[in-house]
């Protein structure tokens, strides 16, 4: 997961998560990101201080960091525990299990997993509405 700095056409800042590069012009390109302020789907990257890490301590530090970003960044985090809490978790079997959902194979529920960006990129073709999750450092410990 890379994390992007966004700025929409109204010049609010705000950062979002994606799998890679690819994954962020794509769903800029189908409007599926918006400005958490306005709703705008006018969205460019922004130039992004980068994350400093030293030999004695690992952990990226983001520079400049308001609190606004801070507060935003941690009800991101609740969000994704409370989805993670809720959904079954269907591992690298997520395109599988949310076309049986879509096209009603099975009972509807919340889902998580992974997917592959051809996966990603098929089931959007296919009319089936997901988002990615975050996946935040602490996640990976």
């Amino acid at each position: 997961m890379i994390r992007f700095g966004l700025v929409c056409d109204n010049e609010h800042g705000f950062e979002a998560w994606f799998r890679n590069g690819e994954d962020f012009e794509a769903q800029k390109g189908r409007q599926l990101i918006s400005c958490p302020h306005c709703g705008s789907n006018a969205i460019e990257k922004a130039l992004m201080t980068p994350a400093v890490a030293t030999g004695r301590d690992k952990k990226p530090v983001a520079l400049g960091m308001s609190e606004e970003q801070k507060k935003a960044l941690a009800q991101l985090k609740a969000l994704s525990e409370k989805i993670r809490e809720k959904a079954d978790y269907v591992g690298d079997k997520f395109a599988e299990e949310a076309r049986k959902i879509h096209f009603g194979e099975t009972d509807p529920r919340g889902i998580y997993g992974e997917a592959t960006p051809e996966e990603a990129k098929e089931l959007a073709e296919d009319g089936v509405e997901f988002m990615p999750l975050p996946a935040f450092p602490e996640d990976r410990n």
